[in-house]
């Protein structure tokens, strides 16, 4: 049995609910009311939480125009430095306790992704309940060491790491004394298409570490998020924001508010019809009963004429003999007369 997490109440593992989280991320574009409007938009839409991102430009690069510090390789931001997109993209701190008591007042849980140690230092003094682990932090050993050491349950993002660099991320923080840790499946592409997505990676992970497993998604549209619950997704993150039109870094691969709900409904849909293993008639299905077929006399017989294809068909209802046994009864004869329209039973058939 793979274990589960537990995030403030909510168990976070395959036989529980999918756990749905709106990632603001910088769609905020830095204005206090707007970051409430999505965490009040992300209650509305039906997420269980709503995480954001904790750094700044000076705790996740240095400022530089140095060629490696120049973004390419075809992404949305090509040709900016990493200080100049952080520093657009990232959140005041001193905003995030107020965040926290919003998210908290309307029924979401919330948690924010820490990038250095001074980050994990500042949300462990707001108090949150769960730590989480970008996908290009999985290779900072020391900084999930950290986030381990705190006691806290531990989500893991897996994009662009190798099986070797996962299992070294969470022998670390197992050996940190983590004992609740989540893994998250991530193409680190922004948007990602769904062919680089590589969804059957999911069980697999789940079978590798036995651990629980989610999605951290960043392609367009809800259809990779509703495949991966399929498949055994028990948590899924996507990006909300208020609207596309309005610019930001990450705007081009979240959903609105109306998609974020259309989502959340599809994957509730989704989780409640991969149900159990089983196999038989189900109550409902007991009303289509009389849709399958069974032995019936279509034609007036009588006694003692013999039962041939003509007189005898395998028809709807399922009221007479199992058409299992219709080599049994041809050729044999009718014990008395039989009207058509009769279901075949064993004492029309004579023996002698």
């Amino acid at each position: 049995m793979i274990p589960y997490i537990e995030v403030n109440g909510w168990r976070i593992g395959p036989t529980e609910p999918v756990f749905i989280v709106a990632e603001i991320s910088a769609n905020h574009n830095q204005k206090f009311e707007q970051a409430v409007e999505l965490i009040k938009a992300a209650k509305e839409a039906g997420a269980d939480a709503v995480k954001f991102q904790t750094y700044t430009p000076d705790t996740i690069t240095v400022k530089s125009k140095r060629t490696e510090f120049l973004i390419g390789g075809g992404t949305l931001w090509d040709g900016r430095t990493l200080y100049d997109l952080y520093s657009q993209a990232y959140m005041p701190w001193e905003w995030q306790p107020e965040f926290k008591k919003v998210a908290e007042e309307t029924g979401l849980c919330f948690f924010s992704t820490a990038f250095d140690s001074t980050a994990v230092d500042f949300l462990e003094e707001m108090g949150v309940p769960v730590h989480k682990v970008a996908s290009p932090e999985i290779v900072d050993l020391p900084l999930i060491e950290k986030m381990a050491l705190t006691g806290k349950p531990l989500i893991i993002s897996t994009g662009m790491a190798t099986l070797g660099e996962i299992e070294e991320a969470v022998r670390v923080a197992r050996g940190a004394g983590a004992n609740q840790i989540a893994l998250l499946k991530c193409t680190s592409a922004y948007p990602a298409p769904p062919e680089e997505m590589n969804l059957r990676t999911i069980p697999h992970l789940s079978e590798t570490f036995n651990l629980p497993v989610g999605l951290s998604d960043h392609t367009q549209g809800i259809s990779v998020p509703l495949a991966a619950v399929a498949l055994g997704a028990c948590m899924i993150e996507k990006h909300l924001t208020l609207s596309r039109t309005v610019p930001g870094p990450d705007s081009t691969f979240s959903l609105e508010p109306y998609e974020f709900k259309a989502m959340v409904e599809a994957v509730r849909i989704t989780e409640r019809a991969l149900g159990k293993i089983h196999y038989g008639m189900s109550e409902l299905e007991s009303k289509s009963k009389i849709f399958r077929r069974s032995l019936y006399v279509v034609k007036d017989i009588h006694a003692g004429e013999i039962f041939t294809d003509t007189n005898i068909r395998s028809i709807r209802p399922a009221l007479g003999l199992h058409p299992r046994h219709w080599k049994d009864v041809i050729g044999r004869r009718a014990a008395s007369d039989i009207p058509a329209g009769t279901p075949l039973d064993w004492s029309l058939i004579s023996y002698e």
